[in-house]
């Protein structure tokens, strides 16, 4: 495993391309602030990615990301308000234990339990691009986007085009009390033909969803 000063680059940090991005970006972002110094190192080690890329600038410099008000979530080091980091979260999913190659490495989640990861190898579908686990299908999809793509499609891409079929009216105001450790359970399930307005919705954990719909690895 490479040490902390090994990972942090404060000379050619990816941040300020990060923030670059989140300036020019056509969604709403919020950037949450890490919870300590302690945490944010701790996270960066625990994934082994340099602050060279965007994905350890992320983890570093940020408790994670809200986009478009809080419907995708973009982990990072962990917050108050999003207190999940990814190799935290990750661990006992793609992880038996921090600090392994992973099979794939989940980067970010929504509101109404979609997941998106980098593939590894595992999901063996285009290894190093980011797949999503689509609540409305219950099967990994190939974004073709890498990590680096991901991030410029989730703060500029429509992603009310890409979430058509999973909203409805007044959304906004209803997962404005979701906590970042949770998500929606809908019923009927997005699998089962219904309008959006017929579903019934709740916040349960997010790993509760997970563990029903995508599992754990054995």
């Amino acid at each position: 495993m490479k040490q902390l000063q090994e990972l942090i680059n404060r000379e050619d940090s990816a941040w300020p391309l990060v923030r670059q991005w989140i300036a020019e970006a056509t969604n709403h972002v919020e950037v949450l602030p890490p919870i300590d110094d302690a945490t944010r190192e701790r996270a960066l080690l625990e994934t082994q990615v340099t602050t060279r890329s965007p994905m350890g600038a992320v983890i570093f410099e940020s408790g994670g990301i809200l986009v478009d008000h809080g419907w995708l979530r973009i982990l990072g080091s962990g917050s108050a308000r999003l207190p999940r980091s990814l190799p935290e979260w990750n661990v006992g999913r793609s992880l038996a234990a921090s600090g392994q190659p992973p099979p794939f490495l989940l980067v970010a989640d929504d509101i109404v339990g979609g997941f998106f990861a980098v593939d590894g190898g595992g999901l063996r579908l285009d290894r190093t691009k980011v797949c999503y686990f689509a609540p409305d299908t219950l099967a990994w999809e190939n974004t073709r986007l890498g990590y680096t793509e991901f991030l410029v499609w989730a703060f500029q891409g429509d992603l009310a085009k890409y979430y058509e079929d999973t909203r409805w009216p007044g959304w906004q105001e209803e997962i404005a009390g979701v906590g970042g450790d949770e998500a929606l359970s809908i019923f009927p399930p997005f699998v089962f033909r219904a309008s959006t307005c017929e579903r019934s919705r709740r916040p349960i954990s997010i790993a509760e969803i997970y563990d029903l719909v995508v599992g754990k690895i054995s």
